[in-house]
């Protein structure tokens, strides 16, 4: 994954009003206050897990949550959040950056992007893009629960939205995370078959409940085989097995 170099903090803009407002930010020709509650849940999300030098653990999430939005006029309706996370599961801080967007019955849907540091299970952040009144630009203090899997929780835009801590990202590289897996085979005549479990020259492995009546009616005790098996939770497992037939003396 390529290092993220930048430094967030969080509470740069408005926060001490804790306002969200629309209408004519650019011309100045008016600022009016606004504020919503949303909440969204996953609807699709894709996650992976890195390791960084210094040995944090990264799960990066990206994904789209949806749900239900209230407040004033341009912040009432469906809502659809996409998001991509980027935590430090270790230290669980990390960042939340991605765009919203509500419905409205007529004309433009209310739309923004959003940038907000993730810290111990809450987002805070700002949100910035333009509303669905006609010219109207938004920008909006934005705060909520969030679970990269289940999604959003007590959102608010604007309408004293939780203050938010800064994090840093970025200084080490981080690798995917690999599994070793454990392999373990035997060669010889079936000592012990069961519903669960086959031992072959001294080792014993389940049987998964799958494969445990196509194993049981293919095979019996005093066949010869080759099994091979995976350890699997601190356990031998049978990933395969095959019929050997008796090596000829000379």
């Amino acid at each position: 994954m390529r290092k993220l170099t930048y430094i967030v903090a969080v509470l740069v803009a408005l926060v001490a009003t804790s306002y969200a407002v629309a209408d004519g930010i650019e011309g100045a020709k008016s600022a009016n206050a606004v504020a919503g509650t949303f909440t969204a849940t996953g609807s699709s999300t894709s996650t992976r897990t890195c390791t960084t030098t210094d040995g944090k653990t990264v799960v990066v999430t990206d994904g789209q949550y949806t749900g239900a939005a209230a407040g004033d006029a341009d912040l009432t309706g469906a809502i659809t959040l996409r998001a991509r996370s980027v935590i430090n599961t270790t230290d669980n801080v990390g960042l939340v950056t991605g765009t919203f967007k509500i419905a409205q019955p007529s004309g433009g849907n209310t739309q923004a992007n959003y940038s907000a540091v993730y810290a111990n299970g809450s987002i805070a952040g700002l949100a910035n893009g333009r509303a669905h009144a006609p010219s109207a630009k938004l920008v909006a203090n934005m705060s909520a629960g969030f679970s990269p899997t289940s999604g959003f929780t007590s959102g608010k835009l604007g309408g004293g939205t939780s203050g938010g801590s800064a994090v840093e990202v970025g200084g080490s590289s981080c690798k995917p995370s690999t599994t070793t897996t454990e392999r373990s085979e035997a060669h010889g005549t079936i000592s012990a078959l069961s519903a669960t479990s086959i031992t072959v020259a001294g080792l014993t492995c389940s049987i998964p409940s799958a494969t445990s009546a196509d194993v049981n009616a293919k095979f019996k005790t005093g066949d010869t085989v080759q099994i091979k098996c995976t350890l699997s939770s601190g356990q031998n497992t049978l990933s395969s097995i095959g019929a050997k037939s008796p090596s000829k003396s000379h």
